[in-house]
């Protein structure tokens, strides 16, 4: 299902309420997104962390065959 890329810039941003948030929809149809997120929660913490923390935003609303964001 598709989601507006200012839906997923909220989402982030709820989760991570200091992050700037960058998103693209890389496709343009929805679907398929890269987001450039900065944020002092990712101090002290792995690139799989910061992954981690992140897709904690959507609630398992990313996986999805039909969403990714890069």
């Amino acid at each position: 299902m598709p989601m507006e890329s200012s839906e997923v810039k909220e989402l982030i941003k709820s989760a991570i309420p200091d992050a700037e948030v960058t998103i693209k929809d890389l496709t343009g149809d929805g679907n398929h997104y890269s987001a450039h997120v900065i944020s002092s929660a990712f101090k002290n913490k792995s690139r799989v962390q910061q992954h981690q923390l992140v897709y904690s935003a959507f609630n398992g609303r990313m996986v999805t065959p039909y969403m990714h964001l890069h």
